[in-house]
């Protein structure tokens, strides 16, 4: 394997000694199989590594069969870092047997936003065609339940008409800022950017739409980067590395635009933020100078919740609204959020001033989503990986499950859509903060 980040024969001989992460590991509890545990993972990627293993199609079957969801890193008393070794695995697998076509016309889209904006507009206009909106929940059914595994009688999300990114100008000067101003009120020496995400942008607008209400409410000043792209996480849990190159490095050289113009990039979206903060300097690792440039960026990109219960009154904003909702909220730790950016306080503290909340049985279990590859050619394995975190959902009797992730927020509906729970909806706990600053 070319520059190679990991020494897998080192790995994989400390691995194989323990098994502390087979029990929390999403693929082996769905098929009990000891290869696709996450020490099998490793000790066949250190054959591999010394030429004992050919990356045949059973050996890439088994490696695109992870999650990725970092259970087994939480778990791990070494801290080994088996996602993202198979993350560079799964780069060797699409330079040997290439991309499915329908990934490839994806991240097509992902690098050219124009087009997935003429793309996505034609889908507003044409879906009622096709599909069964429920816009109470955000989601759509086919209307012609095809015999296709990967979409048969599944909801998935649909495409707003107009994207958030297009919805509004750079530079908004929120109402409060501008009545401050008048008043000759100090403003807050706060100026903050959103990145939103392609399925915020695209799918769940209202998301960055009560992003910007919060923000008003605080009287901050905000940039909307008109030309961000997607973070890459796509492609990179794909091991698409050309369009991860090109992602990050488009999206690093316009941050560095304005960098230094704002206190923070906030990011309502748990795999976007992870993937700015964490993997870019992971993918980066043998390109030093962007390696240094992505490392610059990363102190200001928080996941929005973490830096609004952090460095603003938004905590008493809530308090002062002295609003208790009737909704019951249960919250859902994404994967990239608690265990890769330790946030999950901060979320359920915001939503506490106004919710009640009912923890289900195991929040921090992984809701299957796992990117690409599992929501399309391995989508069985997703969706039993989705029906028990709808089960710990019902049982709580709570009326929404929240998520600041949009993954999840697609997995997770679908989920509860296999299982028959139909009185529960999902919202992005910004959508609930936002709700409840209205109400006051």
């Amino acid at each position: 394997m070319e520059n190679k980040k990991f020494d897998y024969t080192k790995i994989s001989d400390e691995c194989i000694k323990c098994g502390k992460c087979k029990p929390v590991c999403t693929i082996f509890n769905i098929n009990q199989d000891e290869t696709t545990s996450p020490r099998g993972f490793i000790d066949l990627l250190g054959a591999y590594d010394r030429g004992e293993l050919e990356l045949d199609t059973t050996a890439k079957d088994i490696f695109e069969s992870c999650f990725l969801c970092t259970n087994c890193v939480e778990a791990c008393p070494n801290d080994l870092p088996t996602d993202m070794i198979i993350e560079q695995v799964r780069n060797d697998i699409r330079k040997k047997f290439g991309i499915a076509w329908y990934k490839r016309a994806f991240f097509f889209l992902l690098r050219h936003r124009k087009i997935m904006d003429i793309m996505a507009k034609m889908g507003w206009v044409f879906q009622t065609c096709g599909i069964k909106i429920n816009e109470q929940k955000q989601s759509a059914t086919l209307r012609i339940n095809l015999p296709i595994e990967m979409i048969k009688d599944r909801s998935l999300p649909y495409a707003d008409r107009i994207s958030f990114l297009n919805k509004h100008k750079e530079y908004i000067s929120t109402t409060n800022a501008q009545n401050l101003i008048k008043s000759n009120y100090k403003l807050p020496k706060k100026k903050v950017a959103i990145f939103i995400g392609c399925m915020g942008n695209y799918s769940y607008t209202n998301t960055g739409e009560a992003l910007l209400k919060i923000l008003d409410k605080l009287g901050l000043e905000v940039m909307i980067p008109k030309k961000q792209l997607c973070c890459s996480a796509p492609a990179y849990f794909t091991g698409d590395f050309d369009t991860v190159d090109y992602l990050v490095k488009k999206n690093i050289k316009y941050f560095e635009k304005f960098i230094d113009e704002v206190d923070a990039i906030i990011v309502p979206e748990a795999t976007c933020s992870a993937m700015i903060n964490i993997d870019w300097a992971h993918y980066l690792h043998d390109q030093e100078e962007w390696k240094q440039r992505a490392l610059k960026i990363a102190p200001k990109v928080h996941m929005a919740t973490k830096w609004l219960e952090n460095n603003t009154n938004l905590a008493q904003l809530l308090e002062e609204a002295n609003t208790t909702f009737d909704d019951v909220v249960t919250y859902h730790d994404p994967c990239h959020a608690k265990k890769m950016q330790g946030v999950h306080k901060e979320p359920r503290a915001l939503l506490s001033k106004n919710y009640e909340i009912k923890e289900m049985s195991d929040s921090n279990r992984c809701c299957g989503f796992g990117g690409i590859t599992m929501q399309s050619n391995k989508y069985a394995y997703s969706k039993k990986a989705g029906l028990p975190k709808a089960a710990m959902i019902k049982e709580t009797k709570a009326n929404i499950v929240s998520a600041e992730c949009s993954a999840c927020r697609m997995q997770i509906t679908n989920s509860l859509h296999n299982a028959n729970v139909e009185n529960v909806v999902f919202k992005n706990p910004i959508e609930l903060i936002a709700d409840a600053l209205e109400s006051k």
